[in-house]
């Protein structure tokens, strides 16, 4: 008796987990569209969409070649919805848990967990065969045992990564450009770990926009919506992850001017690409970029365009300095950045700190550009060079304009007249539209008036 009514209760507590969790998804599998009525059917293999998928196939085997490729696609593969999650953090701005942002979080999982099902109809009735049991081929991912037999159209991962993409642009349509270039890799993830032919990942793009479509029929949904969208500007807002509507893009503000943003490339002291840069622009606040350009006109007039290597910085970029600066051991640009340094000062001389005034996104490095001979200005020392090299009273008084030939003459590295005078020509014409110099650095310089003084901003570079 006591056994019976042990296993009654037990019997009880299931029916209620598996009653919850129906109802947090906002549609059963029956009251979503049929993907058999909705997609066409895969390719036919003696089909010319069939040699595509192949051709795909091979191109993702070349993509595994790539050790950051396809250490993301590995990452890709796991199913889990925190994963899943975890690598949009960048693109979306904003890490989503159940702790920090309940909201959120309760919309993503309760979404995907419906979209997940659209999938399952189509995959049954096509029951198609996967690229690596065609080829008889180990997959990067090694996920052979769990997906073999397991029908391969459309892709249940595609599915899952598209329509995180599409829930996460709506909660924050700012950033949409970066968050759907991550779900567009996500997908393609699959191509390369050799799980599924590109139809199957094209298809699920298309299954998941459709799953989306009816999630917004949902009032459950777009209440949940609401929820996520004002938990987003709550917790953005306190943290400097929103404002990126007082920024605009220095390519539109400042169109004279020419871009190399280091820290999207490898040619910067850390030698590698900065977190936070997802993409080769700059990005400032709307009033510093029109005082910029006040600037640029100025120049253009005497010969010169500017070239901007750095303006608004992400505050996860100035963690990433504070990270590498705290490797002792990683020096691979020691030769090019700080060849008279140990980095073991750089924190003590105050060349890396925890705080960066391009946070604040009025800040710009750059240099000059000359017009006629078409090449950068000399100004006796590159960008990022640790040391004093790089201060504007370096061989000479930056507040009178004069040159010191004897201080030259006594420095290892002394700069000429004429590379004192290309750092003032650049100085004069920042300090006169609205810009202070920084004491140590010749290429920087902040807008005295600058609109956020106090506020250090996080969404990324995109």
């Amino acid at each position: 008796m006591k056994r019976t009514l042990i296993t009654l209760l037990v019997s009880l507590m299931l029916c209620s987990v598996f009653s919850a969790r129906s109802q947090e998804r906002y549609f059963t599998e029956e009251q979503l569209p049929d993907l058999v009525n909705c997609l066409p059917a895969p390719p036919d293999t003696q089909s010319v969409a069939f040699a595509y998928d192949i051709t795909q196939y091979m191109w993702g085997k070349t993509q595994r070649l790539d050790p950051e490729r396809a250490d993301m696609a590995k990452r890709d593969a796991v199913w889990s919805y925190k994963a899943l999650l975890d690598e949009y953090i960048d693109a979306f701005g904003l890490a989503v848990s159940e702790e920090a942002t309940p909201a959120i979080w309760t919309l993503m999982v309760n979404s995907l967990s419906t979209l997940d099902r659209i999938g399952h109809g189509p995959k049954a009735y096509f029951h198609r065969r996967r690229p690596f049991e065609r080829f008889d081929e180990a997959m990067l991912t090694g996920e052979e045992d769990d997906l073999r037999g397991n029908g391969s159209y459309p892709s249940g991962h595609t599915i899952r990564g598209w329509g995180a993409a599409l829930l996460l642009a709506e909660i924050n349509p700012g950033a949409a450009e970066a968050i759907f270039a991550r779900g567009w890799a996500y997908g393609q993830s699959r191509v390369i770990a050799g799980a599924h032919w590109q139809s199957d990942v094209d298809a699920g793009r298309y299954a998941a926009s459709i799953g989306y479509a009816r999630l917004q029929t949902s009032p459950d949904f777009r209440a949940q919506m609401a929820l996520a969208k004002d938990e987003f500007r709550r917790v953005t807002s306190a943290t400097g992850q929103n404002g990126r509507e007082y920024f605009v893009s220095l390519t539109e503000a400042v169109p004279d001017a020419i871009l190399e943003i280091r820290y999207f490339s490898t040619y910067n002291f850390v030698g590698t690409r900065v977190d936070g840069y997802l993409a080769p622009t700059a990005l400032m606040t709307r009033v510093a970029a029109d005082s910029l350009r006040a600037v640029s006109d100025d120049l253009m007039r005497q010969g010169y365009r500017l070239k901007i290597y750095d303006a608004y910085r992400p505050q996860k970029a100035v963690d990433h300095f504070v990270r590498w600066a705290a490797d002792l051991k990683d020096t691979r640009m020691k030769t090019y950045f700080y060849p008279d340094l140990n980095k073991n000062v750089l924190f003590k001389q105050d060349y890396i700190m925890e705080k960066s005034g391009h946070t604040r996104g009025s800040t710009v490095d750059l240099t000059l550009f000359d017009m006629r001979t078409e090449k950068e200005v000399d100004m006796g020392g590159t960008f990022d060079w640790f040391g004093h090299e790089s201060h504007p009273d370096f061989c000479g008084n930056p507040d009178t304009g004069a040159y010191d030939a004897a201080a030259a003459r006594r420095e290892r590295r002394g700069i000429t007249e004429q590379q004192f005078r290309n750092r003032m020509i650049l100085r004069e014409a920042m300090l006169r539209h609205g810009f202070k110099p920084l004491d140590s650095e010749w290429w920087h310089f902040t807008l005295r008036d600058e609109p956020f003084p106090d506020t250090y901003f996080t969404f990324p570079v995109e």
